[in-house]
């Protein structure tokens, strides 16, 4: 006979391992599935910081979720005595019309959220390790700062199973079903099967082989993060001197970036946003080749001219993309006790807190408070 639980959570990374937290914390009898180990780096919950920002170019219709992940950013450190997440004030640069910044500040404006316009002399003189263009701006956000991504699963996994979850890792899951439509889910693993009164899946970048028939195209791309030794050292770049930054330049292309967290020798990590090829998560290429170090550290040298000194390492991780590049988080449009959660990923990680209250929510009272409109997946069948 197949083992039964209030909830199962499918995935235990971000989004998942949050929801696990917020369900048990409710007390659910939760039960967590995994198929690699606690908080690993094979999906995309890793490689050390996340940028976390307020005022949200993507859309404002985000920005009261990520006041209420602030929230929760806090409760978490408190709970968990882990450091997840450091203030450490963000940079948004670009031209005036760049969606970076144009798109940034009219989302500060309409939620009056406390933030400064910087024009090129005061980036330099603030900030000198920037080198912006005569014709660059740039939004400074004092609350922007840095999400610890390993920690923070780590914490809600930790918190969960005090909570009484049942967390299995190192188990595949090889399908779900329903007992018909608004039916009794099951779940199917290479170690047995599971069922439920409710089933909550957040898949990362395996959503496109868990959720074929969801009804929305997820695009799964292959992302590098790389770290470099400043010439000169770490000293200026410590995070109570240089802020996170995304800068777009005027073709509109994105890097991002971070100061740097883990002592002299661990360097600043810094990625191009959204530059990457399509893949297969099973067959994800993980080797970071000098073609693709060379690329970065020749567009970093006219901005900030001494941070790739020398290359230290390198790590892939895969986005998880929905067309409009918008998250879905959701019922399944198809089974009312199934919620899904996915396409995170390019600006996902910032709410993990808040998701995995959302998700623990919409699977135990079927609803939520917080504005998720955007994230139907009807509103987009391709």
């Amino acid at each position: 006979m197949a083992s039964s639980y209030d909830v199962i959570v499918v995935g235990l990374g971000g989004m998942g391992s949050a929801a696990a937290y917020h369900l048990a914390a409710r007390g659910r009898r939760v039960l967590g599935l995994e198929r690699f180990g606690p908080a690993h780096n094979l999906g995309s919950s890793h490689g050390g910081s996340r940028i976390y920002r307020q005022a949200y170019f993507e859309d404002p219709a985000y920005v009261p979720l990520l006041l209420r992940a602030h929230e929760l950013w806090q409760k978490l450190a408190a709970d968990s005595g882990r450091e997840v997440f450091t203030e450490t004030g963000g940079l948004m640069i670009g031209r005036e019309d760049s969606t970076a910044f144009a798109g940034t500040l009219r989302s500060a404006r309409q939620w009056g959220l406390d933030h400064e316009v910087l024009g090129a002399a005061d980036i330099r003189r603030r900030f000198p390790t920037f080198t912006p263009a005569a014709e660059d701006v740039a939004f400074y956000e004092r609350k922007a700062g840095i999400a610890r991504p390993e920690a923070t699963v780590a914490a809600h996994l930790d918190l969960a199973k005090s909570h009484g979850a049942d967390l299995h890792f190192a188990e595949t899951v090889l399908g779900w079903e329903a007992d018909g439509r608004g039916g009794r889910p099951w779940v199917v693993t290479d170690r047995g099967a599971y069922t439920a009164d409710r089933l909550v899946i957040a898949p990362g970048a395996w959503a496109p082989k868990l959720l074929t028939d969801l009804g929305v195209r997820v695009t799964v791309e292959r992302q590098v993060m790389y770290w470099f030794q400043p010439e000169g050292g770490t000293g200026p770049f410590t995070h109570d001197r240089h802020p996170v930054y995304i800068w777009e330049d005027p073709d509109g292309g994105q890097i991002y970036g971070f100061p740097a967290l883990d002592g002299p020798d661990g360097g600043a990590k810094v990625a191009f946003f959204r530059k990457g090829g399509v893949c297969d998560p099973d067959a994800l290429d993980r080797e970071i080749h000098p073609g693709e170090i060379a690329a970065i550290a020749d567009y970093l040298r006219p901005r900030i001219p001494t941070l790739p000194g020398r290359f230290l390492k390198g790590a892939a991780c895969m986005y998880a993309t929905t067309p409009d590049e918008h998250f879905v988080l959701a019922h399944h449009p198809e089974q009312p006790r199934v919620t899904v959660a996915c396409g995170f990923s390019g600006h996902g990680f910032k709410f993990v807190p808040v998701i995995g209250e959302i998700l623990a929510d919409l699977a135990t009272e079927g609803t939520t408070d917080h504005p998720i409109d955007l994230f139907d997946p009807r509103r987009v069948r391709v």
